[in-house]
């Protein structure tokens, strides 16, 4: 659990008190589906006392691991998700509550790490991926295949040609 004290917030009213954790995806139970998050999970944030409520601003670094969903290729990836959040003393919606002047914030770096991770992995944007036909990996060169995939609502036009 990764708690926050608010007594420091709010003894600094109107500024902002850092603090920073380091834990690991499976502590959080943050396990993607479809990649791994390897190493150290560290945390900086600052919390800020705005009188009604404490505003929670920072950022998530980690080690992203996964295999590109176009040329197959593993990839490891240095990523860094920025989050934000109000938590209210009364009827929070955020799921984040205060108990004994503390804030329980593993939640939101959980839900900041699993909400931030791609539908589809890719290595790199313009990624070219595997041959259709021999499976070389066109980012590495062209492997001298013919990919052309002829429209087939001309198929009958093709069929005139070869007569």
């Amino acid at each position: 659990m990764m708690m926050v004290c608010i007594a420091d917030a709010n003894a600094a009213i109107g500024r902002g008190v850092s603090f920073s954790f380091v834990t690991t995806a499976e502590e959080l139970d943050a396990v993607p589906e479809n990649c791994r998050i390897d190493g150290p999970v560290e945390v900086e944030c600052e919390i800020l006392a705005t009188g009604a409520s404490y505003r929670l601003t920072g950022c998530v670094r980690c080690e992203r691991m996964f295999v590109c969903d176009r040329c197959l290729a593993s990839v490891s990836s240095r990523e860094s998700y920025a989050f934000a959040e109000e938590v209210r003393r009364t009827d929070d919606e955020s799921g984040l509550s205060i108990v004994d002047d503390k804030i329980d914030i593993s939640p939101l770096i959980r839900d900041t790490l699993l909400a931030a991770q791609p539908i589809h992995n890719v290595c790199r944007p313009d990624c070219l991926g595997l041959c259709p036909k021999c499976g070389a990996n066109l980012n590495e060169g062209e492997c001298g295949c013919d990919r052309m995939v002829p429209d087939p609502r001309l198929a009958a036009l093709e069929q005139l040609l070869k007569k």
